[in-house]
């Protein structure tokens, strides 16, 4: 028999019994911080997964290997969270996506898109009437999780400046399945020699079964777009946004003086010799009008089946029906309807009720809507004139009579 120890001493066996109950008592523990932590994150609480929670996949390496974040708390929290993952990423792709507007691009392009807040006032933090809707870094959340990957357009709006693009993407970005560049990315006209890798990477990241879209106005009026477009693919979808080249001159106009107040007027540009009426074609503002002598380039590279005329000015009276016809040609469900707009006559435009993940009413901005200069009746009358042959013959390559001679 032992010896007894010294008075009030616990039994030496006490003591890994001790040690076993403290062990159990910091995996209890663990594994309740680890659980409130996955919570934290499924109630949309935290921002960025941190490493030691969670890691960014590694090119055909195991769960688990060096390089791959793993889940404390076994295989069960892991599947929990996958799952979980799954549905965020995809309502925060779609809360993320068309929200910033475009930066200006000193082309003309400038942020077009403001979010109205009637009886807010815009400051610091706020969101009033003018303020452009924040966004993520772009692709900032798809990497994070590993979401989709980047393709060429499968569809491009082609044109025109001063058509109504601009709407006609904002609101073709609340359909789910389309996915668009806000900022005009010139490729085809400016910036081809940079290569398609280089281009594929200035778009956004599409799941299956989203259309990848871009819209940059030049291109119409570039000549070697059409056989640059065709070469990437020859199955590329095109939108021209058209509209009255006489208002759409005028327009271009407007915006031009908005910015150098002491270029010619309208009429001095128009013409080459007044007196005689001669028209002066190498004014830009007057040439893109020549609708068909631009599109004549494009037909012999793509069928006409495959591309589709907007009426800029449809899009202003019946935004809902011409987009019904845009869904129809990209191959889209009609989503987008009547009930997405509603007409703001303070600035004369259509407007979105909201956009996807936001409660406000979404405006074109400021610069656009633009009151236009009293310009001669006479001279209007001299440039419609002159489009109207141009117009006719549209008309017919077209099949579809825009009425702007009527």
């Amino acid at each position: 028999m032992a010896p007894p120890g010294p008075a009030g001493a616990l039994p030496t066996s006490a003591e890994p019994l001790s040690r076993s109950i403290f062990r159990k008592f910091l995996l209890m523990l663990c594994s309740l911080l680890t659980s409130l932590y996955v919570f934290y994150c499924l109630a949309e609480r935290c921002q960025t997964l941190s490493g030691p929670v969670v890691g960014l996949s590694g090119g055909g390496e195991e769960a688990g290997a060096p390089g791959r974040g793993v889940l404390a708390g076994g295989p069960r929290e892991l599947a929990v969270w996958q799952a979980a993952a799954q549905r965020k990423r995809l309502l925060q792709l779609q809360q993320w996506r068309r929200r910033r507007p475009p930066a200006s691009r000193g082309d003309g392009e400038e942020a077009a898109w403001e979010e109205e807040s009637p009886g807010l006032a815009g400051g610091p933090g706020g969101s009033g009437a003018g303020s452009s809707v924040a966004e993520a870094p772009p692709g900032t959340l798809a990497l994070l999780l590993d979401e989709g990957s980047k393709q060429l357009p499968q569809a491009i709006i082609i044109g025109v400046k001063k058509g109504g693009t601009r709407a006609l993407l904002e609101f073709l970005r609340v359909h789910p399945d389309v996915r668009a560049v806000g900022a005009e990315p010139h490729f085809f006209d400016r910036s081809y020699d940079k290569g398609l890798a280089w281009y594929r990477d200035l778009m956004p990241r599409t799941l299956d079964g989203q259309i990848t879209m871009e819209k940059t106005p030049s291109y119409f009026v570039t000549r070697e777009a059409p056989a640059r477009i065709s070469a990437m693919s020859k199955d590329t979808k095109l939108i021209v946004v058209v509209r009255d080249p006489v208002t759409r001159a005028i327009s271009d106009y407007t915006q031009t003086l908005s910015k150098r107040p002491d270029i010619p007027t309208f009429e001095n540009l128009t013409f080459k010799n007044r007196t005689t009426g001669l028209i002066d074609t190498s004014w830009s503002a007057i040439q893109i009008g020549i609708y068909a002598k631009h599109l004549e380039h494009w037909l012999h590279h793509f069928p006409i089946r495959q591309m589709l005329f907007v009426s800029g000015e449809r899009l202003i009276s019946d935004p809902a029906g011409e987009l019904g016809r845009v869904q129809d040609f990209l191959g889209l469900k009609r989503i987008i309807t009547d009930k997405h707009f509603y007409f703001n006559k303070t600035k004369g435009f259509p407007c979105l009720k909201k956009a996807e993940g936001s409660s406000r009413p979404h405006c074109l901005g400021k610069t656009k809507g633009r009151t236009h200069p009293e310009i001669d009746r006479e001279v209007v009358r001299r440039l419609r004139e002159f489009y109207r042959p141009f117009n006719l013959k549209f008309y017919q390559m077209t099949g579809h009579d825009f009425g702007w001679d009527g």
